[in-house]
């Protein structure tokens, strides 16, 4: 996994980027010409991630309102890798929610005042066709890609471990695709080279460390003899 838990805006990506380009004041490098190549950058750097076996997170989503007679969950989390678990209560409630089971298929049944179950199609969430006659809240429990992709300048995208490389990454492809600066883009993947390698030893050395097991304090009472 990634280890810091300091969170990572795009803004922050970008207006390193900016920088580097000589155009702080972002006249012809802004939010919205940058943004396509920040996301490519994430994407790329998540197969790197991926290849590496650095472990995506676990995650828990915000609660999420489901309206009465909805049947589909329109506004999931952007970096869902594999969801795990989708819980529902009653709206404004302060119970825990409830595991809903999953279907492999979305079959019509009566209105209730519950959502019934999930179903995952064509990349959507699905719940009872014919929905809940009540306003529910459901949470997701799903495994998240190490970098999610930006929405827009404001969006958080990771943790601060990323921030080199995405910075030299979007840079170098901003120079070769908008600057057209071939020279400048040979040298910002390299130094994006240089900072994957560093993101990926930070990962090993902090799963070595929580795979370490040390011996308890008296683990060598039985075996000692008097």
């Amino acid at each position: 996994m990634l280890l810091s838990t300091a969170h990572l805006s795009a803004k922050d990506v970008m207006n390193s980027v900016a920088a580097l380009m000589n155009d702080p004041e972002m006249t012809d490098y802004t939010y919205v010409t940058m943004l396509p190549y920040l996301n490519l950058a994430i994407e790329e750097l998540n197969e790197h991630l991926e290849e590496a076996n650095v472990a995506p997170s676990n995650q828990v989503s915000q609660i999420l309102k489901i309206n009465i007679g909805e049947n589909q969950l329109y506004n999931p989390p952007i970096d869902i890798v594999e969801i795990q678990e989708i819980g529902e209560r009653q709206f404004g409630a302060d119970g825990i929610f409830i595991p809903l089971p999953r279907k492999e298929f979305p079959d019509a049944y009566p209105t209730s005042s519950s959502l019934l179950f999930w179903c995952w199609k064509n990349q959507r969430v699905y719940f009872n066709p014919n929905g809940a006659n009540n306003i529910r809240e459901v949470q997701l429990k799903y495994i998240a890609r190490p970098v999610r992709l930006a929405l827009d300048e404001h969006g958080l995208i990771g943790n601060s471990n990323a921030s080199m490389y995405l910075t030299y990454k979007t840079g170098a492809l901003c120079s070769q695709f908008i600057g057209e600066n071939q020279s400048r883009a040979a040298i910002l993947n390299e130094e994006a080279e240089q900072a994957l390698e560093r993101i990926i030893s930070i990962s090993n050395k902090g799963r070595q460390q929580i795979m370490t097991r040390h011996r308890p304090f008296r683990a060598g009472y039985k075996t000692r003899s008097w």
